[in-house]
């Protein structure tokens, strides 16, 4: 199918710039918060942040022209029913699967019966979110890295429900914002897909390191980036998934 809108759910530091980041690939997109004050933090975020359009212009990935025309696509709206008259929605609520069902289920009832819905979930198996819906075949996870308008990861997450078709579409969608979509199958029997799988894993054995006295948690980083060429070491990721890498 042809998506011409996306809706955003959650404009805190992930839903902004994922918002951003389909606007620059030409889409309408329309983010949904209940808090006023996330909305204008999310566009700011967006437009004027750190790795927001006004960047990209300054760092020459963007002309002045194409910024414009990316933040004129944006609007940021407390009007959910807004957000999910859309083609394909993607959640970027806060990671509790809880809240994330819940969102789902009142996403199915108020989107129309093509809408594709996606969860940039982190880790919680994808098809019990579908399971709250009433269109499973039509929902998928697209987890997305932070800081999303820079990190080309797309995990395309399917269920065993998920058709053919949505993954194919999400998958198009994910290329034309310039990311790496991979397709990875949904699981419940560990936390975190594939990307975060082996992330956690690192990071248990960095901890390790530092817990035994060998080297401080500075130090584990700049070894770590000295021979891997990773921008950022394993401690430095934390802080920066959490902090928006402000």
């Amino acid at each position: 199918m042809s998506i011409e809108k996306i809706g955003v759910l959650g404009a805190g530091v992930m839903g902004g710039g994922i918002a951003q980041v389909c606007a620059t690939a030409g889409y309408e997109v329309v983010v949904y918060d209940i808090d006023p004050a996330a909305l204008t933090a999310g566009h700011e975020h967006a437009t004027t942040g750190r790795f927001g359009l006004d960047s990209g212009v300054e760092r020459g990935k963007l002309t002045r022209e194409e910024a414009d025309a990316a933040a004129a696509r944006l609007v940021f709206t407390e009007s959910f029913a807004d957000a999910a008259a859309t083609d394909l929605v993607v959640e970027a609520v806060p990671e509790r699967l809880d809240l994330k069902i819940r969102v789902f289920r009142d996403l199915d009832a108020a989107a129309p019966e093509h809408t594709i819905l996606c969860s940039n979930s982190s880790g919680f198996p994808i098809q019990a979110i579908g399971a709250a819906t009433n269109r499973p075949e039509l929902v998928c996870g697209w987890h997305w890295a932070s800081p999303a308008p820079v990190m080309k990861l797309a995990e395309i997450v399917r269920t065993r429900a998920t058709s053919d078709a949505t993954v194919e579409t999400v998958r198009e969608v994910a290329a034309r914002c310039g990311k790496h979509p991979v397709v990875v199958q949904d699981t419940a029997m560990a936390w975190g897909y594939v990307a975060n799988r082996v992330y956690f894993a690192m990071i248990a054995e960095a901890q390790k390191v530092v817990n035994e006295g060998i080297a401080t948690a500075d130090e584990v980083d700049q070894l770590m980036m000295d021979c891997y060429r990773w921008p950022s070491g394993p401690f430095g990721m934390v802080k920066g998934a959490g902090s928006g890498w402000s």
